[in-house]
């Protein structure tokens, strides 16, 4: 999901800790370290990484292409390879028979099936192109806000994990909760009301 769509999910962070010195020579090498890598011809299912909001399938991070002001936008791109099961299934069965034929034998033993089933993956992925999905974001640095154009859970994990390694800096998802606690200035008193706060569930009426 991007900047630019039509409707858009948003999930906000707080980013915690700074960079201290030599800030966009820092965040550069780090996007160009953790760039997304290809995975089209290799026999990976996954891969994770940065890439460019303008060119995402030739990502390059250079100058202060990604830089508008005091934000920065690139994007968390996700590729992944999904086989059918059933796909799967009749690779294995000819596999295996193909195996059993070679040996001469009526059964295999429970290793030589996984490891049949692993090479059949491999050969799978090997053949199957990824396909990509792109997440866009802003990452205001002087107010420490970063927002990110999804609200997917398996996205925002990847994107939490992937920021941590290559910045250093961990993000904090902001939830009325943590907006409050965090944002807000609250004196001591405030902070300790909040905590002992429990949350409320509301019951959607039945209408006569």
């Amino acid at each position: 999901m991007g900047v630019l769509s039509s409707s858009v999910s948003i999930t906000q962070y707080r980013v915690e800790g700074s960079i201290e010195s030599s800030f966009m020579e820092t965040v550069t090498d780090a996007l160009k370290k953790n760039t997304i890598r290809e995975i089209d011809n290799e026999p990976e299912d996954k891969s994770v990484g940065w890439t460019d909001f303008q060119s995402p399938f030739k990502p390059e991070f250079e100058g202060s292409s990604f830089m508008y002001g005091t934000n920065l936008l690139f994007s968390l791109r996700i590729d992944k390879k999904t086989i059918p099961s059933k796909v799967i299934a009749k690779h294995l069965k000819m596999a295996v028979s193909k195996r059993l034929e070679q040996s001469e034998r009526e059964a295999l033993h429970k290793n030589e099936k996984s490891e049949i089933k692993d090479e059949v993956l491999r050969r799978l992925f090997l053949r199957m192109p990824a396909t990509p999905n792109m997440y866009d974001l802003i990452w205001n640095y002087e107010q420490k806000i970063l927002w990110f154009f999804t609200s997917q859970k398996a996205a925002n994990e990847e994107l939490e994990t992937l920021f941590s390694k290559s910045f250093k800096l961990s993000i904090i998802r902001m939830f009325p909760y943590t907006a409050a606690s965090l944002i807000c200035g609250l004196e001591d008193a405030k902070k300790d009301q909040l905590e002992k706060l429990s949350p409320t569930t509301f019951y959607r009426g039945q209408h006569a």
